[in-house]
């Protein structure tokens, strides 16, 4: 009688999480998304419900799957100093996924423009497409990525010195050139008077461009999610692996397009007068 119940401490430092519906709610969200891409390129009307259905699941789980890691880290303390690395090294390993994912396209690139075949006359790029000139909205994102990737080290700077008021205002700085880059890159393909289905040039083009401005997309959403956590005193000076893994996101982003305006846009069409602005000409 009168004994009190004592909690059996954990015999080591990981983490074991407990079972969660949403690793499988996220197949099911990427099933009914491809599924759904299938069906739309073969203009089946049910393509269309299908990619909505996938989206809609996949945000669901994400916000869900993340709010769960959010409070196992801050409310209950389960991410420890050990837990945090291999967080670390589980993103680092993420990343080097999505390398691999670019240098898919990147090498599709290179083997149309090395080697080009008969059917595009041997040269490269095609001739008969009007190019988007490399000094127009190339151009200006680029150096709206490379100051944002400046924006960003001043947030990882003012975290590391516990600068609170600095920390928001270089979220706010690389938040809103992320958003006029994709306000952009829109007017971009807007103005653009090529489609995918018209050669290799414009299907690699529109694929890399895409695929990277799905990237900045994603980026922009980790960093908005971040600021508010920020917001809420969710980070501390030596606790926002959070933040970190936003930030190597965005560099990530800002590397991918460098090697995009050099290899696409500049190399990729540098012998052609149409590829350059009138004003310089």
């Amino acid at each position: 009688m009168g004994q009190s119940i004592k909690m059996e401490k954990p015999r080591h430092l990981y983490h074991i999480p407990e079972a969660s519906p949403w690793p499988f709610s996220v197949a099911l969200g990427s099933f009914f998304f491809l599924s759904g891409l299938v069906f739309f390129f073969h203009r089946i009307f049910l393509g269309a419900l299908l990619i909505f259905f996938g989206i809609l699941i996949l945000l669901l789980s994400a916000i869900m799957w993340f709010s769960d890691l959010i409070q196992e880290a801050t409310y209950l303390g389960e991410h420890t100093q050990i837990v945090r690395w291999s967080l670390k090294m589980g993103f680092l390993l993420f990343l080097a996924s999505e390398v691999m994912l670019f240098f898919g396209f990147f090498w599709a690139f290179f083997h149309s423009a090395l080697c080009p075949s008969v059917e595009l006359g041997a040269v490269w790029p095609p001739k008969g497409l009007n190019y988007i000139p490399v000094f127009d909205y190339p151009f200006f994102n680029t150096i709206l990525l490379i100051v944002s990737g400046f924006s960003v080290t001043w947030v990882h700077r003012a975290m590391a010195m516990g600068s609170y008021r600095n920390s928001i205002d270089g979220f706010l700085v690389t938040i809103s050139l992320g958003l006029i880059f994709i306000i952009l890159q829109a007017g971009e393909y807007f103005d653009a008077t090529f489609n995918i289905t018209e050669g290799i040039y414009p299907s690699t083009f529109y694929l890399l461009t895409g695929l990277h401005g799905f990237h900045v997309i994603v980026g922009i959403i980790f960093l908005i999610v971040c600021f508010i956590r920020l917001l809420q005193r969710h980070f501390l000076v030596n606790h926002y692996s959070g933040l970190v893994f936003a930030m190597w996101y965005w560099h990530f982003v800002d590397i991918v397009w460098i090697a995009l305006f050099i290899i696409v846009y500049l190399w990729g069409s540098w012998h052609l007068p149409e590829a350059i602005p009138s004003f310089l000409l």
